[in-house]
């Protein structure tokens, strides 16, 4: 099982970016997908999640509004596209995934891609 995130940078406030999460290992379009983050000092909170048709979704109230999650069951891959950008956006995001992996349950992340949001 294997998560790889990209599309993360420096971009000033108000900017937009789009995250990806590529899945391998693993039969994606069975499982409840979802984007966390973390910045320096603070705990990894759950941003976004996604169903395992893409039919729902479900936002941390800090970014409804401004972020869109979505996934592409047949390129294995989930999106985080992020608009108006602020300060308080900036952490490292992960993507995760919880199913029986490795002979139990276990929830799986991603190596992470740095959002930084400056002027």
């Amino acid at each position: 099982v294997q998560l790889v995130e990209s599309g993360g940078g420096l971009v000033q406030p108000g900017g937009s970016l789009r995250l990806s999460c590529a899945a391998s290992g693993f039969a994606f379009r069975n499982f409840p997908m979802s984007w966390y983050r973390q910045a320096p000092g603070n705990e990894r909170d759950m941003v976004a999640s996604i169903t395992y048709n893409g039919g729902g979704t479900n936002y941390a109230d800090s970014v409804k509004g401004r972020f869109t999650i979505s996934r592409d069951n047949t390129m294995n891959t989930m999106y985080l596209q992020m608009n108006n950008l602020k300060p308080e956006d900036t952490a490292v995001y992960y993507c995760s995934v919880h199913g029986p992996f490795g002979g139990g349950p276990r929830r799986i992340w991603g190596q992470g891609t740095q959002v930084t949001v400056s002027s």
